[in-house]
């Protein structure tokens, strides 16, 4: 039950989030973020009505995609080369496209199984050194680079923001994210659609909304803290 409710009181703040702002998405999907968590809680939080899950390591999404199957997952964090060929067609949709080397090794495994992966750009809108991301000024030569990769759809940004003190804070961050991609979905390439807004956690999440996002990645305030 602890996790049934703490569903429905995420839903209902994105709700209330989406009724304060005239930039919010009409329809906010939400991603239970279940890194560490054990396969019976997830199903948990399936039995409450969650459908679609994200995960940040590849071996961990493995495991519970094989354990359960008929659920959506995502990929959140950041993706090694050397990982790419076991998760391609396990994913719904990889949120973490950061460098070309990435694409192009994505590229070579999904082409191999004529498979079309979706995929979300990471950009890093605060310049953290710690955090993994295209800066800014990089975004526009790398969409262009993407209208080339056939096995690739690019369906969009992602970013992560930075840890503050207060949500609000964080607001310039998720507003300068949904003023790139309104400025770069003017621009026609081929196999790039930016129709999707990945941004905001439990910390922060229903500022994201009010900035746009059309996906928040939410697991503490779901599964407790870990």
């Amino acid at each position: 039950m602890q996790i049934a409710q703490a569903l429905a009181e995420v839903r209902d703040n994105i709700r209330r989030a989406q009724a304060a702002s005239r930039y919010a998405a009409q329809e906010v999907r939400l991603l239970a973020v279940s890194k560490t968590q054990p396969v019976e809680r997830i199903a948990e939080a399936a039995a409450a009505g969650q459908q679609v899950f994200a995960e940040n390591r590849v071996q961990e999404l493995l495991e519970k995609h094989q354990a359960l199957p008929h659920l959506e997952w995502h990929l959140i964090g950041h993706l090694q080369t050397n990982k790419v060929k076991y998760m391609v067609d396990k994913v719904k949709l990889l949120h973490s496209l950061d460098s070309f080397s990435l694409a192009q090794e994505l590229q070579k495994r999904a082409e191999a199984i004529k498979f079309v992966l979706p995929v979300l750009v990471q950009v890093n809108i605060a310049e953290e050194e710690s955090k993994f991301g295209l800066s800014t000024a990089e975004l526009a030569d790398f969409l262009d680079a993407m209208s080339s990769f056939t096995a690739l759809s690019v369906r969009g940004l992602m970013t992560i923001g930075p840890f503050v003190e207060k949500a609000e804070e964080i607001r310039p961050v998720f507003r300068e994210l949904r003023r790139i991609l309104n400025y770069e979905q003017a621009r026609c390439r081929p196999y790039v659609d930016l129709r999707h807004l990945s941004m905001g956690m439990s910390n922060d999440y229903m500022v994201a909304v009010e900035e746009g996002a059309d996906m928040v990645r939410v697991g503490s305030s779901i599964f407790g803290s870990r």
